[in-house]
Formats: C-alpha cells, sequence, structure tokens
C-alpha cells in the first residue's frame, strides 16, 4: 500500500515515473524524454498548441533524434502530442467532449472505489488516507498548487488500493497523462484548493461512518466540480469541436 514519504514536499516526478514505468526498473533516455515533456504538459509549462521542436530537444538530451521521435510517438498514444505530417510536433489542444467523457469515467469508476472501500476497508486501512489528506491541508494552506496536485493523485492512488479491487487499479491507470493534465488546470484555478481539500474532509468523514451513499456522491461531486471548473473557466486549452456539415461522415 502506497504511504507518505514524509521526506518529501512534493512527489512531483517520482509520482510520474511510478505511473509511466509501471514498475519497470531499467530506464532509457527515452523514457526520461517522456517523462520530461509529460511533466512540463502536466503542469501547463507546455500548454496547449505550444510547439515541441524535437531539435532543441535533440541538443537538450545529448542524442540523436530517434530517441526524441520515440518519446513522442508516445506522448501521442498518450494523447498529449500532435504530430502533423510536414510540420512541427505541438503540444495536443483538449475537446471539450474529450473533457467530458473523461471525468465521466473517471466519476464512475472512482465512485466504485468509494463504495468499496466503505463496504471492505478495515479501520485501519483508512489511517493511510488520513495521511495523505494532512499533505493536502498543508499544501492548500501555503497555496501551493503543484504540491497539492501530486498528492492528491496519490490520494486517488491510495483509494484505489484500498479498495482492494486490482481490475479496477489498472482501469484507472489506464486512463492516461491526459487525465493529469486536466486535473493540474482544474487544481490551478482561484479558491479551488480550499473545496477541494473541505471536500475530501467530508469524504473521509464518510468512509469511517461507513456512508456508502455519501461516499459515492462525494467522489461523484468532487470530480464533476473539477470539469465544471474548466468550463467555467475559459481555460485556452479547451477547443469546442466544429459542427459537422450536414451530409459528411
Amino acid at each position: 500500500m502506497t504511504v507518505p514519504d514524509e521526506s518529501r514536499e512534493a512527489p512531483g516526478i517520482d509520482v510520474l515515473r511510478q505511473i509511466l514505468r509501471g514498475g519497470r526498473t531499467d530506464v532509457s533516455l527515452v523514457d526520461r524524454i517522456v517523462e520530461d515533456l509529460a511533466l512540463q504538459i502536466i503542469d501547463g509549462r507546455l500548454p496547449p498548441g505550444a510547439d515541441v521542436n524535437s531539435v532543441e530537444l535533440a541538443r537538450r538530451y545529448t542524442s540523436s533524434r530517434t530517441p526524441v521521435r520515440e518519446a513522442l510517438l508516445t506522448l501521442q498514444r498518450e494523447g498529449l502530442v500532435d504530430i502533423p505530417a510536414r510540420r512541427r510536433p505541438r503540444v495536443a489542444p483538449v475537446t471539450l467532449s474529450q473533457a467530458r467523457e473523461m471525468y465521466e469515467i473517471r466519476a464512475s469508476l472512482h465512485g466504485l472505489v468509494s463504495e468499496l472501500i466503505v463496504r471492505t476497508a478495515p479501520a485501519e486501512a483508512l489511517d493511510v488516507l488520513d495521511k495523505w489528506q494532512a499533505h493536502l491541508r498543508d499544501d492548500a494552506e501555503r497555496g501551493d498548487v503543484d504540491a497539492y496536485f501530486w498528492h492528491n493523485v496519490t490520494f486517488r492512488q491510495a483509494e484505489a488500493e484500498v479498495a482492494g479491487n486490482h481490475q479496477l487499479t489498472r482501469l484507472l491507470g489506464s486512463l492516461g497523462l491526459r487525465t493529469l493534465q486536466l486535473r493540474h488546470v482544474s487544481l490551478s484555478l482561484p479558491g479551488r484548493l480550499t473545496r477541494s481539500v473541505d471536500d475530501h474532509e467530508r469524504l473521509l468523514e464518510a468512509y469511517r461512518d461507513r456512508d456508502a451513499p455519501l461516499a459515492v456522491a462525494l467522489t461523484k461531486s468532487i470530480i464533476t466540480a473539477g470539469l465544471q471548473a474548466i468550463e467555467e473557466s475559459g481555460w485556452s486549452g479547451l477547443s469546442v469541436e466544429a459542427a459537422p456539415v450536414p451530409g459528411s461522415e
């Protein structure tokens, strides 16, 4: 089970590496490039639409362009990068329908996590979530968005482990890096940290009270509130698809 490492203020890149490597211990240059670029896209240093210069990346990593191309293809599969023909790669935009679909899936799966925690998790297992919540409370008080975001990611990972359903944990892990990008955007908006940490406090109380309907409702509310915040913010990375031309496929 994941437990907080008290020696670090924010897991950051370590959490991302855990997600991407899936337990692998062998690390290639391609892995390093993927992790570095993914972190910059997730935390907004590379916003949607930004060019990704493969020549500059090869120079930065003192490599040929081959590992850079492999890394960009990996990020393309994750939905974070577009590689148009005969044009420079760029950070992929997010359509409104993509965002809504991802949040609908997350809300349903995490709702199941909350139901399983109430039904099956022993009381001592909830102590792990309390420890992560303490990190979230401290991050929110300091206004540290990046630390809060990565501790929130790890809180959700710990919830899945506490729920005890390994297939469900794998499904959540397969949602990909695009969901992390959107979650970071949401938590970066004004007032979001305070609301998020308060909602998580209520969620932990529902777990302790073994109130499954309330826990599920709170979890889904926390997740859908993130989507609502993004929609209302006018975030420039969110695009609305053009209406289809009549008669077109």
